[in-house]
């Protein structure tokens, strides 16, 4: 198996548990912020959301500079926006993978901020670490605020109290 079907699949089985996540936002609470320095949940979600676009340009460029053109995508402001903008974003993060060698998986990728490197690691961690970890970083964070605003919760890993599944 080539290491750019090993990602997709995880990829894909994340992708599914999150969107159970995006499709419960309660349309009401999109500016809802459990903290002033925190994200409204609206954000928090299109931000996970954007995530998976960054793929295409971790598995066909050698670099991304901030400072350039920074990582910024659409703002939906509703459940039904969000969510098909995670579907066109996950659709991009298995096209961008597909028919990639090992090999290129494998060469150096850096995100940059005014030239200056910020991140440099082969691009199969890159992918794994900068795009699926931090997309679960943030999809646990969605769970805590769709918890704080009494949504019910999926079953993630396990059992939910709400689903005991």
């Amino acid at each position: 198996m080539q290491i750019s079907e090993a990602l997709i699949a995880e990829f894909t089985h994340e992708a599914a548990t999150t969107r159970k996540l995006l499709e419960r936002l309660p349309e009401d609470k999109l500016s809802w912020k459990p903290h002033e320095k925190s994200m409204s949940l609206g954000d928090l979600a299109t931000h996970i959301a954007h995530i998976p676009e960054w793929s295409q340009t971790v598995a066909n460029d050698d670099a991304f500079d901030l400072a350039k053109s920074p990582m910024e995508g659409p703002k939906p402001d509703t459940r039904q926006g969000i969510l098909d903008y995670f579907d066109k974003s996950v659709e991009g993060f298995t096209s961008s993978l597909q028919g990639k060698t090992d090999e290129h998986l494998f060469q150096s990728w850096k995100l940059q901020n005014d030239g200056k490197t910020v991140i440099e690691m082969p691009r199969a961690a890159c992918l794994r670490s900068f795009i699926l970890s931090h997309g679960i970083h943030h999809r646990g964070q969605l769970s805590v605020y769709l918890r704080l605003n009494d949504v019910p919760l999926p079953s993630i890993y396990g059992p939910s109290a709400d689903e005991g599944i």
